[in-house]
């Protein structure tokens, strides 16, 4: 990227120049487009599965890449769009991607053969990379250390709401139409460009020392760079590929089971019901009770381990009541775990370059969400073999506690809030200097 060429686009804000109501505007449009990305992703994307398995005949493996494709269309673009927030700020390419993204799930709406429903979800992965990091990276940019875990709680929260009306009304409408359900949740993502453009303040998610050292860094992709030399943040990554792992399940293999079990699509909503309502009502109030004793990365782990043990017991349900109990652990860990993850995350990411790091770290979701809704799928379709029943859920049980393990022997290298300059990133190190880093144990 060449920082001199001319961008028809203002200077973006720098955040110690924002006014309380700017950054108030800032907040709220975020929580809005969280309440509706959430909203209109998961009124279509838990229905895939579903219409393609259960009403076109689809192997789930067939469905699994779809949806592995679309993971890693999406985690695997959004370093690009990361660093392009660094450098442009976020606003413009978020509002911009929500429409590539209604444009996908609108193409999704009247794909029925394997090409086309593979378009648009490539199509949708593409527009979701233009939001994650530079939304992640206004969070980080808009908060205060001190306040961060409570918003990404609370951003949690928000996300469980539009979870559930987002399933509810996909459940809803589906039984006139997929179609219908398509265009409904396109229409979220139209909505969400729009708040962008009228409410989110044109900030800048890097702070850098000055406008002739930004440019040079900007261009020169010093800051991408930087992350990928930082071991510490790489080997979180590494590690946090299981979580992604065992989290994707619950939007795939967890919901083939219900409709197993059930013999009805209503089920679908039923779990997300479950999951929602735990979501809601413990998404705030539990990591802020418990985060007097748990740090965030003490969050993290005691999240994924439960997470894996809601998996497991899926394994071992044979009726509705025991997979909505096993749901329900499955849900304590993920609101547990999200907040812990995005904290984490945000204190590890250098103010210099948080678009890049946020972007880099997609990759993780792209690796783990990716393989785990191809392998899911896979390992789905295997346990429905005689005496193969188990073997899903033990795996995806394993690399659950495995991650959560990793993460724990590391605690040490990963509890830390970070803060250095660019520059100083940018220079290699001498032999006696000091490391290029100024960080403090987060709590």
């Amino acid at each position: 990227m060449n920082a001199r060429l001319a961008l028809p686009l203002p200077a973006p804000i720098p955040i110690d120049r924002l006014s309380e109501r700017q950054r108030r505007n800032g907040i709220a449009a975020i929580m809005i487009s969280t309440f509706l990305s959430w909203g209109g992703f998961f009124m279509i994307i838990p229905l895939v599965a579903v219409h393609y398995v259960d009403h076109m005949g689809w192997a789930a493996g067939t469905v699994g890449l779809v949806l592995a494709v679309r993971q890693l269309t999406q985690q695997g673009m959004t370093a690009f769009f990361g660093v392009l927030a660094d450098h442009i700020g976020p606003k413009p390419i978020i509002a911009t991607g929500m429409l590539v993204r209604a444009a996908g799930f609108f193409a999704m709406a009247y794909a029925g053969e394997f090409w086309p429903v593979l378009f648009a979800a490539l199509l949708a992965g593409f527009g979701g990379s233009m939001f994650e990091a530079p939304k992640a990276a206004s969070v980080a940019a808009l908060s205060r250390p001190e306040t961060r875990q409570r918003l990404f709680s609370m951003l949690g929260v928000i996300s469980g709401a539009g979870t559930t009306i987002g399933t509810q009304l996909g459940a809803l409408l589906i039984r006139a139409d997929f179609r219908i359900v398509g265009i409904a949740a396109a229409s979220a993502y139209v909505v969400i460009s729009a708040v962008m453009l009228v409410l989110m303040p044109h900030i800048s998610v890097s702070n850098r020392l000055n406008a002739v050292d930004e440019a040079e860094a900007a261009g020169s992709g010093a800051g991408l760079g930087a992350v990928f030399r930082d071991r510490d943040f790489m080997l979180f990554l590494l590690l946090l590929t299981g979580y992604w792992f065992a989290s994707s399940q619950f939007g795939l293999t967890i919901v083939l089971v219900a409709a197993d079990i059930t013999g009805t699509d209503a089920s679908v909503s039923w779990l997300y019901a479950v999951n929602t309502a735990i979501t809601i009502g413990l998404g705030y109030v539990l990591p802020r009770a418990l985060e007097r004793w748990f740090s965030p990365v003490g969050l993290l782990v005691t999240g994924l381990g439960i997470l894996a043990a809601g998996l497991l017991l899926v394994g071992f349900s044979d009726n509705t009541v025991g997979l909505l109990l096993a749901s329900a652990v499955f849900s304590i860990g993920a609101v547990l775990a999200r907040p812990g993850q995005e904290t984490v995350t945000a204190n590890l990411a250098r103010p210099a370059a948080r678009g890049a790091y946020f972007g880099v770290a997609s990759l993780s979701l792209a690796v783990g969400g990716g393989l785990g809704n191809l392998l899911g799928g896979t390992l789905y379709d295997l346990g429905t073999q005689p005496g193969m029943a188990m073997v899903p859920w033990l795996a995806f049980f394993v690399v659950g506690i495995l991650s959560s393990a990793g993460i724990w022997m590391l605690r040490g290298r990963f509890g830390v809030v970070r803060s250095v300059p660019l520059e100083r990133m940018a220079e290699p190190p001498t032999e006696n200097a000091p490391p290029p880093q100024t960080a403090v144990p987060a709590r």
